[in-house]
């Protein structure tokens, strides 16, 4: 089975230099490794110093590198249906450029990043893959997209495919509008049986890990924080925080000792607010981290004795339960998060959970898709929705 890790944090914290240290230590113990950038500002090039392309790159024993072009995984994956919504919006009046502009949904160029996930998954070349994600906005936008665009390549398309079979020969006569032809659908259907396999990869946490790089500051532990947050609601599972670049002890001058006693305060408030997930640390080093020596040092003080690859902590973001009661409970862990940040509805078989500005509809097993909700809180840094099977129902285990 291949190992998959992903690296995010706040720009600027050393995330790439993490991932690519870590990757490293992963092929030094002997396994295969792959490391690639999904960010569209590639730096990790630069950390291994040598020039990196779209496809694996070896840059040491058991290491190869590859930095994703994602505008020519776009024009490989979206193809079909793009030409088809150009061609749609030309008939109805769009100019050409901005028909091109208006084909492609915002941030779909960085999802298609994510296939290249499934496709190494499926080769079985590397025993590990070690993903330099963008920085965390760019990253929640990466990993909710499967969701967003999965319900709905799901739901529309399915219906839009059986109409066009129906009002195909009548409108093809009718009207000179581009309809739809079943290659376009035979598309879509690819593009979602990647997403659905992209999804099963990355909220499999005997598998899959998110580890969030920081430094000892204020402003990157808040978004830290918040992004622990939103990769729970969306069932990702993070094993691991690295708090990068703390002051040595070695660093003696008084100038620092208030910077030092600072970190010092920040440490505690990672360890304390992100209690049960393990927490590294790295120094910051007196050279720049380029090239595989370097690479190797911080990656021996990032992980010591461990190995790198492990999953370090198991956790379980979303599942479903019998409650005493002999109804059920949907719980789904929202650290950081109290009541009042969380919009929760249901809206036929599905949840709908929303914080702050992100949203994730959850399908439910078919032992609650009949059952009636009876109430929803939070509690522990945990959402729980209660149902309760309808009178004269029949209890089945969920």
């Amino acid at each position: 089975m291949t190992r998959v890790l992903l690296f995010t944090g706040k720009g600027g914290v050393g995330k790439t230099s993490v991932a690519a240290a870590t990757a490293l230590r992963a092929a030094r113990a002997g396994h295969r490794t792959l490391v690639m950038s999904t960010d569209p500002a590639h730096s990790l090039a630069d950390s291994f110093g040598v020039p990196l392309g779209p496809h694996p790159t070896p840059v040491a024993e058991n290491l190869a590198a590859e930095q994703i072009d994602a505008q020519r995984r776009l024009e490989d994956n979206w193809r079909e249906i793009r030409s088809y919504l150009v061609s749609l919006l030309s008939w109805g009046g769009v100019d050409t450029v901005e028909a091109e502009e208006l084909s492609v949904i915002p941030g779909l160029e960085e999802i298609f990043s994510l296939i290249d996930v499934r496709e190494h998954v499926a080769a079985g070349a590397y025993d590990l893959l070690v993903v330099d994600c963008a920085p965390t906005a760019e990253t929640l936008r990466l990993l909710s997209l499967p969701d967003a665009l999965g319900w709905y390549l799901e739901r529309i398309f399915p219906v839009e495919r059986k109409v066009a079979r129906v009002v195909r020969p009548v409108l093809g006569r009718m009207t000179t509008m581009p309809l739809p032809q079943d290659r376009l659908f035979g598309a879509v259907d690819a593009l979602y049986r990647n997403l659905e396999a992209v999804r099963e990869i990355l909220r499999d946490q005997t598998r899959t890990s998110v580890r969030l790089v920081v430094n000892a500051e204020k402003m990157v532990i808040a978004e830290a924080r918040r992004t622990y947050t939103y990769l729970n609601l969306f069932g990702y599972h993070v094993d691991a925080v690295v708090i990068n670049r703390l002051l040595p002890d070695a660093v003696t001058d008084p100038w620092f000792e208030r910077w030092k006693a600072l970190q010092s305060e920040h440490v505690a408030t990672v360890e304390a607010g992100f209690a049960g997930v393990p927490v590294l640390r790295a120094p910051l080093f007196d050279e720049e981290l380029v090239g595989t020596d370097a690479l190797e040092r911080l990656g021996a003080a990032v992980y010591g004795d461990r190995d790198a690859t492990q999953v370090f902590r198991h956790t379980e973001p979303l599942r479903f339960e019998r409650t005493d009661d002999g109804g059920y409970a949907m719980q789904m862990t929202l650290p950081f998060v109290d009541r009042t940040d969380v919009d929760v509805f249901r809206a036929g078989d599905e949840v709908h959970v929303k914080v702050d500005a992100h949203h994730r509809s959850v399908l439910l097993p078919a032992a609650l898709a009949r059952c009636e909700v009876t109430g929803a809180g939070m509690r522990g840094g945990v959402l729980e929705v209660r149902f309760a099977v309808p009178t004269g129902g029949h209890q089945a285990h969920a």
